[in-house]
């Protein structure tokens, strides 16, 4: 039947399309450049697989679907993620995921399964090396797109800016320094590239003669090149140590598989890691103890002796300069997971078998936040993953989570690789298919070696599902049971009847309404974006309409409502400022319902309850008269924000500064006093800790009445001077009114 023909085209291609495009789509106007616009192509494709397949179910009068050796782990994971989506801190999240990313939501995970399901019941073994050439070539176009940005001519700010260099981004986003491609961040590009290099290898000496002049081996080896130098620019240390991990266990594998002679195999392997090894030698590392042996770790001491080589009377100060210079940078990454993951676990202590939610860590982790945590850079950073997958899991899903997670790596693991430990064949079509299967199991596990360091992204989840998939098909390793379920005896018709067209055309409306309801909520992050940007720049006005109709188009997403309550509330100041009351009363009331709406919809969302003390602490800028209301709205807020972030001390701070503004000046500096402790480095609750001991010491006429708090008011401002910042303007300009400098 041409329909049912049809239908197969549409899912075939549909995946095609998956592993083509989503590495590379990004869009310049979206709140997320990258995982969220490939999360939205990939919901979308998914669709269309959906329409196809069941529509094939309809016309053939059941449902077919193939069993396979993870059913078990893979429904579990699935139970797992439900069970946690219903017990869990913040139901909106976990359905869809945290916001701008989306991938790690129920939705993404049923997406995922689905696509499993979904391809190894619809296509066969000429597919899946049609999806491999593809994915290799989407792969090749992202590495070229990625190369010159280290050099300083980054195709993207071409397409963003219309100039071939760097300029679009901010120093947060250094390509110069670590590149990252279409993948959008460093480490993402990195474990992209190291789960595809083992299969390119694979293409590469998939000749059983093996020939160094074979045109197929030269460009494959000159796209693992390519590869491999884009790793190592994206100065990732997980994604280069998972790339060898990946890479012994290739060859080691593949020598005990005996597909070649001795002779050629040590030929092959010599020359694929030789070559290797000198691109590695040739560029700076990853690795810092690896550096030092490489060409320009090299010239660097060989400099460095020279410099320790100049009499010190020539230039003493520059010599020590060069010898020793300051520590440039923020804390290291690993320091740093060490206390993410102590919160991660502490956090899963407190909710065991079911975790805190799916995608819930953002608010899981700031309740068992260590204090620690305040001495990084990054210690006022919003962390909405444990950068450890494993942990990650185990936080918002507890150990059935995480058990059910290990089960399906476990199993597919040993599946795969007791065959590949047994005894080889030259038999060419199996030759084939246990030789890119090799390539396609060490790159999964490299996979397992990024996401222990980080965590996963949209085009790394589709690569963990549906490789099993490909091996199983490869090697024909799925069952020959199916899940059938059908009324009548199957027989298939050549005229479908008015019933199958009805049931076809509700379903193609439903999945048009669903297409409809994707697009819109794109398109309502974009006005969203734009309006976020306009705030950040002082454009509330022009702001306005954009986050209205972003929150009209996607009522129910609190992170629309948030923004725009803000704006709002900034508004309503702007017309007080021009004693309009009419419309300032007006917007004030309709700012506060907004987010009264928020923190009831996310009454466990950090981050809305800090914009909600930002909201409150702008509209005590309306009417002096309303001022002890909003002050008083404001503590309550900042109390509930203390709550969920103990030991936050950039929250600590504000809840102390607030105490003291609505009178409770003793509280103030009890709570100002342990800011502090969390944070010594802290310069702002030192400033608020001298002002308030300076309000304590002086009567209504600002003559100092008690001498103790005011020493401790200028000994606190000293302090200030001497530890934390000499230049302290503000600081000294006190000092000078109180006649303490």
């Amino acid at each position: 039947m041409k329909l049912i023909n049809f239908c197969n085209r549409v899912v075939e291609y549909s995946f095609y399309s998956l592993f083509l495009l989503v590495p590379l789509v990004f869009a310049s106007n979206t709140s997320e450049l990258f995982e969220f616009n490939k999360m939205w192509l990939t919901f979308i494709l998914t669709i269309f697989i959906a329409g196809a397949w069941f529509t094939k179910v309809i016309l053939e009068k059941k449902i077919s679907i193939q069993r396979t050796p993870l059913d078990i782990p893979i429904l579990l994971f699935l139970l797992s993620q439900i069970i946690s989506s219903i017990f869990t801190l913040d139901g909106h999240i976990s359905w869809w995921g945290y916001y701008s990313r989306f991938n790690g939501g129920l939705l993404s995970t049923i997406t995922y399964i689905f696509l499993y399901y979904a391809f190894v019941s619809n296509l066969e073994v000429k597919h899946v090396l049609k999806t491999l050439k593809i994915t290799l070539l989407s792969a090749v176009i992202v590495a070229l797109w990625g190369l010159p940005s280290h050099f300083g001519y980054d195709p993207t700010c071409l397409v963003f800016r219309g100039t071939l260099d760097t300029s679009c981004w901010t120093d947060a986003f250094k390509p110069t320094v670590r590149i990252f491609s279409t993948l959008g961040q460093p480490a993402w590009l990195a474990a992209y590239l190291a789960t595809l290099i083992p299969l390119i290898a694979a293409y590469a000496i998939k000749n059983p003669k093996f020939e160094f002049t074979n045109w197929k081996f030269i460009v494959y080896m000159a796209i693992a090149i390519l590869f491999y130098f884009d790793l190592i620019f994206t100065d990732t240390r997980a994604g280069f140590l998972a790339f060898w991990i990946a890479n012994v266990i290739f060859w080691i594998i593949l020598f005990i598989k005996k597909f070649f002679t001795r002779k050629v195999f040590l030929r092959v392997f010599l020359t694929f890691n030789a070559i290797l090894l000198i691109c590695t030698f040739t560029v700076h590392n990853p690795i810092n103890a690896i550096n030092k042996f490489t060409l320009p770790g090299i010239k660097e001491n060989l400099a460095q002796k020279k410099v320790s080589q100049i009499p010190a009377a020539s230039n003493s100060a520059s010599e020590n300069s060069l010898i020793q210079p300051k520590p440039v940078g923020g804390t290291d990454s690993g320091d740093i997971r060490k206390y993410v993951w102590q919160g991660a676990i502490d956090a899963w202590k407190a909710n065991p078998i079911f975790g805190t939610g799916v995608e819930t860590f953002a608010f899981a982790y700031y309740k068992f936040r260590p204090a620690g945590h305040n001495l990084t850079s990054e210690w006022d950073y919003l962390y909405n993953k444990a950068h450890n997958e494993y942990l990650n899991y185990l936080t918002t899903t507890g150990l059935f989570g995480l058990g059910s997670y290990l089960l399906f790596i476990g199993l597919f693991t040993f599946l795969t690789t007791k065959p590949l430990l047994s005894s080889s064949t030259k038999e060419p079509r199996v030759w084939e298919a246990q030789l890119l299967t090799i390539g396609l199991f060490t790159g999964w596990l490299s996979i397992l070696v990024t996401n222990f360091f980080g965590f996963s992204v949209v085009i790394m989840n589709l690569f963990l599902f549906l490789i099993p998939a490909f091996v199983f098909i490869l090697n024909e390793a799925l069952p020959n049971k199916k899940i059938e379920l059908q009324t009548t005896n199957y027989k298939l018709q050549t005229n479908i009847n008015p019933y199958q067209w009805t049931i076809i055309i509700i379903l193609l409306f439903t999945l048009c309404a669903l297409l409809f309801s994707l697009i819109r909520y794109w398109q309502a992050d974009i006005k969203y974006a734009l309006g976020t940007n306009l705030d950040r720049v002082g454009s509330y006005k022009e702001a306005y309409p954009l986050l209205t109709a972003a929150n009209e188009m996607k009522p129910n997403e609190p992170v629309y409502a948030d923004e725009l309550s803000i704006n709002i509330a900034v508004l309503a100041t702007a017309f007080a400022g021009q004693n309009d009351a009419t419309n300032s009363s007006s917007l004030a009331s309709a700012a506060i319902g907004l987010n009264n709406k928020v923190v009831a919809q996310s009454p466990n969302n950090i981050v809305y309850w800090k914009n909600r003390v930002r909201l409150f602490y702008t509209l005590a800028q309306i009417d002096p008269s309303q001022q002890p209301t909003y002050y008083n709205e404001a503590l309550k807020s900042i109390e509930k924000a203390h709550d969920l972030a103990p030991t936050d001390a950039k929250i600590s701070y504000n809840l102390g500064v607030l105490y003291g503004q609505t009178g409770d000046i003793q509280k103030g500096i009890e709570v100002l006093q342990q800011t502090i402790k969390l944070k010594p480095d802290y310069r702002d609750p030192y400033f608020a800790l001298g002002l308030f001991y300076h309000q304590l010491a002086v009567d209504q006429n600002n003559r100092v009445v008690n001498i103790e708090m005011q020493q401790k008011a200028i000994e606190t401002y000293q302090y200030i001077l001497k530890n934390i910042s000499s230049s302290d303007e503000e600081v000294k300009k006190s000092l000078e009114e109180w006649g303490a400098l």
